[in-house]
């Protein structure tokens, strides 16, 4: 017979395996595995993010990680994101997601390149970024600026729906070093400012990853990471894989082939998988609360929401679908939190919740508001609930 999970397990995995309840993890690398990848679309979401999940959460042991160990990597992932993921599983995002859609933005800067008069074609576009790599890696690490000061194709335009009010002619500057990011040959560094700059050095991709990123094949990469999120996001459903992958269909059927897994019902009566030797049920954690950022990678873990959102959507989410910043409680969105100019940390419930629960989130929003200091945050996406509390 066909174990049910209901919701009520379901919650208490999710607290437990992305360390929001139980004991807290001891730094940033740990965090992340728990995870798979932080969402680092928006700067302030890795370090808020970890933050949440950490017992005695700095700034610098964070920096320290992606810049100095480089146990952790920023780079574009699943659903052409940008995420920060431990560097070992770097080479498995590379395969599994990221040389594909390398492909497809390909083929969209030489469409544009075209459209715009520049006849070269790939010959041209790889001379270009042959040469953007080689200035790189005779300086070591440098700007967007600096490469193309070296390399003056750089600077080449494009004209991109000229004939409409918000059309535009950039330089394919940071095209061609997203695209070689995209390739696995050059990495994100060192942002110049602050933790939340979103302004970055660049660096080769074969100085920072032991071996570089290119290392598995795409399907057995697709198998691998299938595994790692079921690890931590199991049940789901091969919608819930297919969305947080980016993937089709045919290669969710394929990921979930090549592993162990064993069919759940979930309460609702839905289809799930979890891995094989995953389905003892667990242990509920002790009562816990959060505060999680924009775009924090347990909001976006699946497709399917309802088990954990309810009907907050409207309030909690913009229009394209990404998730403004939420209070949790318990494995379940009660709430959305915001920063004010003057630095104080905001929230509303929209569900009742017990008076001592209250009392908690309370004091998790002044405890945020101490740690965040002067820094001021907002996040990329604004969302309706978050626009009227930051006001």
């Amino acid at each position: 017979m066909t174990r049910r999970m209901d919701n009520t397990e379901r919650r208490a995995r999710l607290g437990i395996r992305h360390r929001l309840a139980g004991p807290p993890a001891h730094d940033p690398v740990e965090v992340t595995r728990d995870l798979v990848v932080l969402h680092a679309t928006d700067a302030a979401t890795v370090y808020l993010g970890a933050a949440a999940r950490l017992h005695a959460p700095v700034i610098k042991d964070l920096e320290h990680a992606l810049y100095a160990d480089r146990t952790l990597i920023r780079m574009l992932g699943m659903r052409r994101t940008m995420f920060v993921a431990p560097v070992e599983h770097a080479p498995v995002v590379q395969a599994a997601c990221t040389d594909a859609i390398a492909v497809v933005q390909r083929k969209l800067l030489l469409k544009h390149l075209a459209e715009a008069g520049h006849d070269g074609g790939d010959p041209w576009l790889r001379d270009v970024e042959q040469a953007t790599l080689a200035a790189l890696v005779a300086r070591g690490s440098a700007t967007a600026s600096q490469l193309s000061a070296d390399e003056p194709r750089l600077r080449t335009q494009l004209s991109i729906d000229e004939d409409k009010p918000y059309g535009a002619a950039p330089a394919i500057t940071s095209r061609v070093l997203n695209l070689l990011s995209m390739q696995g040959l050059i990495v994100r560094g060192r942002p110049r400012g602050s933790w939340l700059s979103t302004q970055y050095e660049w660096a080769p991709a074969s100085a920072w990853v032991p071996g570089g990123l290119h290392q598995h094949d795409a399907a057995a990469a697709r198998v691998e990471l299938a595994r790692l999120w079921l690890a931590r996001f199991g049940p789901a459903t091969p919608a819930d894989l297919k969305w947080w992958a980016g993937w089709t269909g045919a290669q969710v059927k394929a990921a979930l082939a090549g592993l162990d897994v064993a069919s759940v019902t979930l309460e609702d009566g839905t289809a799930a998988v979890v891995l094989a030797d995953d389905v003892e049920p667990v242990v509920s954690p002790d009562p816990w609360v959060a505060l999680l950022p924009a775009l924090d990678p347990t909001i976006m873990g699946w497709v399917g929401r309802e088990w954990y959102l309810g009907p907050h959507s409207p309030a909690l989410f913009d229009r394209s679908g990404n998730p403004g910043p939420t209070v949790w409680v318990d494995g379940r969105v009660v709430g959305g939190w915001s920063q004010r100019p003057d630095g104080k940390v905001v929230h509303r419930l929209l569900e009742e919740v017990p008076a001592g629960t209250k009392k908690r989130i309370t004091t998790a929003a002044s405890e945020l508001e101490a740690w965040l200091g002067d820094a001021r945050v907002k996040p990329k996406f604004r969302t309706p609930l978050e626009r009227e509390l930051s006001a």
